[in-house]
């Protein structure tokens, strides 16, 4: 029950943000479905009456239905930039196969004698269409658009990850958070619409023949009306911002921003993936990112001086269940090789070859250990199995392959990886869980997302790195009895970026000049 009030607590404390995000998700669902039916629907009556060109058509709806969503939206892109085009695009891809399989199914399931008689009586083929096939094709037509339509209410909160809005923010926010009540307060109101919509539809499913032939008029105007409830973000001409939906709900972060700074920038939300290259287009001006990223130097970026220090240190470090060093004490010396080898430029220069020269990541990992003289070559791996995780970014993948190459090479264990474990929550569940025996963490996110300590005992720890390492070591211990071993030496801060050539023709260095800038106000760059 304390859960269920906490959740309740949440979800009224953001009741303005949620309601924003309902609507927008309205708009997308809608207005995809909206253009999936528009081309859909005549083009399933056209196969209907060349049959030959339905396998074409069909196979093709079909093809575009098993490419993975975020794969699409992936692949749009490129093609369409960030926001709501390649959002509703991929979205109008997905709702197509039901909707043309069905009026396919609807119009050649109508009893040939029926139309015979219709024609008959003097009718041409389009009031056959309009009087006769339609109405009796439509309770086949309407299944395949609620199909559209549940199917499109989940996709559509990927649409978060390439700044079109929608519930996605707090789903993917909660789980790059721990937190369960903002994975919640976006998954139930998209659960709610999905049965809303089936719902809504099965009573026009149901209706009689008489209403069936209202219905090709009605649909398009409903589904019309709720498109409007989405409003593509834009700016009035300021600066335009892109965080990462984990970055929006931290303190230090977005929330920090805000407080400290009193920042105040047009924002949208966008996926770690595509928000550098973002920037570099020109879509975005400010981003979120990480200190050591590649991407820095490949897109030409700079970081802003944090002159108000909401930032913590991020050591990188890696974490190990206790279990697992009892049971075998030679890992610790072995994945404390890597201390004092990687510096801040170490690693930026290392997630520069994965990210930006698309090398992989055991060649780059393999490639440093043979300069630093670190590589042995892997023994028999007898002695028992180690399972290491990572989350879902290049630097990640580096470290992680680093270390299954140390522990194979200067023990007899075999190490196995489970890479792309998406963001913190799902790394330190598996943790916790036994699904997996270590992974790199940082000791700021160790802090803030995980033990979410008071003000109080941050005002303690000052942002000191000693300090915050002890801390979130003695913690892990006590509480989940996880061992922080001795950090790599790289520091993996997050950072407010811009591209270099703007933020020196803005003369904007630190954080509180993008502030001042921000306030003024003035045209994007």
């Amino acid at each position: 029950m304390e859960e269920q009030q906490s959740l309740w607590g949440f979800m009224a404390q953001q009741s303005g943000k949620l309601w924003s995000q309902t609507v927008a998700h309205i708009g997308l669902t809608c207005i995809s479905l909206l253009i999936a039916i528009a081309v859909g629907l005549p083009l399933g009556i056209w196969i209907a009456r060349r049959k030959k060109a339905a396998w074409l058509v069909l196979g093709i709806a079909g093809v575009l239905q098993t490419i993975p969503s975020i794969a699409l939206l992936g692949f749009m892109i490129p093609l369409l930039g960030i926001g709501a085009l390649p959002a509703i695009t991929a979205l109008f891809l997905y709702a197509l196969l039901p909707i043309i399989r069905n009026t396919y199914t609807g119009i050649t399931g109508v009893d040939p004698a029926i139309t015979e008689s219709a024609r008959g009586m003097g009718m041409n083929p389009w009031q056959i269409l309009a009087s006769v096939e339609l109405p009796l094709a439509m309770p086949v037509i309407l299944a395949g658009i609620r199909t559209a339509t549940v199917i499109n209410v989940g996709v559509a909160t990927l649409a978060a990850y390439i700044a079109a809005g929608g519930l996605g923010e707090f789903i993917f926010g909660g789980i790059a958070l721990n937190n369960t009540q903002m994975i919640l307060a976006g998954a139930i109101p998209a659960a709610l619409l999905a049965v809303l919509f089936d719902f809504l539809l099965s009573l026009l499913q149901k209706s009689g023949l008489k209403s069936m032939r209202k219905i090709p008029a009605l649909l398009p105007l409903l589904l019309l009306l709720l498109s409007s409830f989405y409003l593509i973000p834009y700016t009035k001409g300021n600066l335009l911002a892109g965080f990462t939906p984990e970055f929006m709900g931290r303190e230090d972060g977005y929330l920090g921003l805000k407080s400290k700074y009193g920042l105040d920038v047009p924002t949208v939300v966008i996926s770690d993936a595509v928000m550098y290259k973002a920037a570099f287009e020109e879509k975005l001006d400010v981003i979120s990112g990480y200190s050591t990223d590649g991407r820095l130097k490949a897109f030409d970026l700079v970081t802003l001086h944090d002159d108000q220090h909401i930032f913590p240190p991020y050591y990188a470090a890696p974490v190990v269940r206790s279990e697992v060093l009892r049971q075998y004490p030679e890992l610790q010396p072995v994945l404390e090789q890597l201390s004092g080898y990687i510096n801040d430029s170490v690693m930026t220069e290392l997630n520069y070859r994965v990210d930006y020269l698309k090398q992989a990541p055991d060649r780059v990992a393999h490639d440093f250990l043979i300069s630093k003289k670190l590589y042995q070559p892997p023994g028999k791996g007898s002695k028992g199995t180690v399972r290491l995780g990572s989350k879902i970014f290049a630097e990640q993948y580096i470290l992680i392959q680093m270390y299954k190459e140390l522990i194979e090479g200067n023990t007899d264990l075999k190490a196995i990886t489970k890479t792309g474990l998406g963001g913190t929550k799902i790394c330190f569940d598996a943790l916790t869980n036994g699904e997996i025996d270590l992974y790199p963490e940082y000791t700021g996110t160790g802090l803030l997302a995980i033990l979410k300590p008071g003000r109080e005992q941050l005002a303690k720890l000052g942002g000191d790195r000693d300090r915050v390492y002890d801390y979130v070591k003695n913690e892990f211990l006590n509480q989940y009895r996880l061992q922080w071993l001795r950090p790599i030496g790289f520091n993996n801060a997050y950072a407010l970026m811009m591209r270099r050539v703007q933020a020196q023709s803005l003369n904007i260095q630190t954080i509180t000049d993008l502030k001042n800038y921000a306030t003024n106000g003035s045209h994007r760059h």
